[in-house]
């Protein structure tokens, strides 16, 4: 076997393992987001979710889900917990303690805090239109959406384009992140190197 020939065998292994050539990556990264992770930090966000539709805030209401809440009210203070590889979300209220979850029948409900049903799971997606939606992590293709009057669509009853399931982020009123002002650093003109007489 030739120099060459042998070099392309053991170049071969190297290829699937780093993905030079042919590997689709993207496949291994939705594959893991797919898989909770236990053993990293999770990361708590507390913000409330404004819904395109009612022009409210979603609220959880105990057993009970809605989109009518004012901006600051305490019912639509939500704790976000992510906890996983890629952009899996758990959603609890802040003031119920009760989870945002999703039944077999596509019906939104409120589960107790206890509760760690894969119902309670949703996948967080930015839109291009930079809204937010959630889909089931259990039910692909279903989200949570809201009607104009606030009331839960069932997850077999929307899609990612209708504004229904369209959110915007917002921080509750007086909570907003802590933000490290700009420092602007003045740079001197460099003055010319002036050499003493008789040096090189």
């Amino acid at each position: 076997m030739g120099c060459i020939q042998m070099l392309l065998v053991m170049c071969n292994p190297l290829q699937q393992v780093f993905g030079v050539d042919g590997v689709n990556f993207s496949v291994h990264v939705e594959n893991q987001t797919r898989v909770r992770d236990a053993m990293s930090r999770r990361h708590h966000r507390v913000y409330q979710l404004y819904s395109r539709t009612s022009g409210k805030h979603v609220q959880v209401l105990g057993r009970r889900i809605s989109a009518r809440g004012e901006d600051g009210d305490k019912y639509a203070q939500l704790v976000v917990e992510a906890d996983t590889f890629g952009s899996q979300v758990r959603i609890r209220g802040k003031e119920t303690n009760f989870y945002l979850c999703m039944n077999r029948r596509g019906k939104l409900v409120g589960k107790k805090a206890s509760n760690k049903s894969q119902d309670c799971v949703f996948v967080e997606k930015v839109l291009e239109n930079h809204y937010t939606a959630l889909m089931s992590a259990r039910y692909a293709g279903w989200y949570v959406g809201f009607t104009k009057r606030g009331r839960p669509r069932r997850g077999p009853h929307t899609l990612p384009n209708q504004q229904d399931v369209h959110f915007m982020k917002r921080f509750p009123p007086g909570e907003y992140p802590e933000t490290t002002p700009f420092r602007f650093t003045t740079v001197n003109k460099r003055s010319k190197r002036v050499r003493a007489p008789g040096t090189r």
